[in-house]
């Protein structure tokens, strides 16, 4: 009996050691890594019709090009259509003839036009006659102090951050439902929709209501939609060019520095593209110490006040900067 005991307490030790030390090493949390290696591959979406909104730039086209790759039809939305004929030729190019010109189709879109999303979302039907999954990247971040933000910038951030993704995702579902098919809802979110990110309070708040709209879906509709929340930790893109400031109408405009501890924008779209693959429920991904501290943040609710207090608000920051 003393042995089975010490088994069990030598297994639980090794295993969370295991874990921990997976915390510290992987880019991804650990089912994404698991999956990776054992799930399915990125090719079992081919001929699927993917749609990836914000595709002209950043992760949604690293997301885009990485399912050209395996023959995954797309379309790709946004409002720059010249960016996004760029996108298009380089999914062309990376799918080795295994897509063809009509195998992307290019949709100018904004995606605060709400009133439009149903027109939208035909448009797409009467190109490819279906929609598979649909991919709600499009949004911006912030940068501003939580004191000084100008209540229109909350409300300008929600607009588009989680009421126009809302509006095109109930479209999408309506589609699913009344064609009878088990269709594919993804939500770019972001490790600040996990665990609160200093300087974005209207971010945080917006990626943390994603989450609660999202959620709710699955539990009322569970049998009728599949749901992805992809949650990217600091990536090298040109966001911070685009983000909320605390003024209406303004601009960070700062860029990504090549010091910065950041994930490569190719290597977060791979990896997003496995998660939608294996249809995973949640998925983070982020260099160290990201995946540290939001496994401690989700699981460890009491320890992560004790860390973040040893940690601080400026050593939260610099690692929210990646510096």
């Amino acid at each position: 009996m003393a042995f089975f005991f010490n088994f069990v307490a030598i297994s639980f030790f090794v295993y969370h050691l295991l874990r921990v030390i997976l915390w510290g090493v992987l880019d991804s949390d650990i089912e994404l890594f698991f999956l990776s290696k054992l799930g399915k591959p990125i090719s079992s979406l081919r001929g699927k019709v993917v749609w990836i909104t914000g595709a002209s730039s950043g992760i949604g086209r690293e997301l885009a090009i990485a399912l050209a790759k395996h023959g995954v039809k797309l379309c790709i939305s946004a409002r720059n259509i010249s960016e996004l004929l760029k996108v298009k030729q380089a999914c062309l190019v990376q799918s080795n003839g295994s897509l063809g010109p009509n195998d992307v189709y290019v949709l100018e879109m904004d995606m605060l036009h709400v009133n439009h999303h149903n027109d939208y979302f035909n448009m797409v039907i009467d190109h490819f006659k279906t929609v598979d999954i649909l991919v709600n990247n499009a949004g911006r971040s912030q940068r501003a102090d939580w004191g000084a933000i100008n209540v229109k910038v909350d409300r300008e951030l929600f607009e588009l951050d989680v009421f126009a993704v809302v509006s095109l995702s109930r479209v999408a579902l309506n589609f699913f439902v009344r064609n009878s098919v088990k269709g594919h809802l993804v939500v770019t979110s972001s490790t600040a929709g996990l665990i609160g990110a200093p300087n974005s309070g209207t971010y945080t708040g917006a990626k943390h209501a994603l989450h609660g709209y999202f959620e709710a879906l699955r539990n009322e509709l569970p049998n009728n939609v599949n749901i992805t929340m992809f949650c990217p930790g600091p990536t090298a893109t040109n966001f911070l060019q685009e983000c909320f400031t605390d003024t209406p109408g303004t601009k960070y405009n700062q860029r990504v520095q090549p010091t910065d501890r950041r994930m490569t924008s190719e290597r977060c779209g791979q990896l997003y593209a496995l998660a939608i693959a294996n249809k995973t429920h949640l998925s983070w991904v982020g260099t160290f110490p990201i995946n540290f501290l939001l496994y401690i943040g989700c699981y460890y609710p009491n320890l992560k006040r004790v860390l973040l207090k040893i940690i601080g608000s400026e050593r939260l920051q610099r690692v929210r900067d990646s510096r």
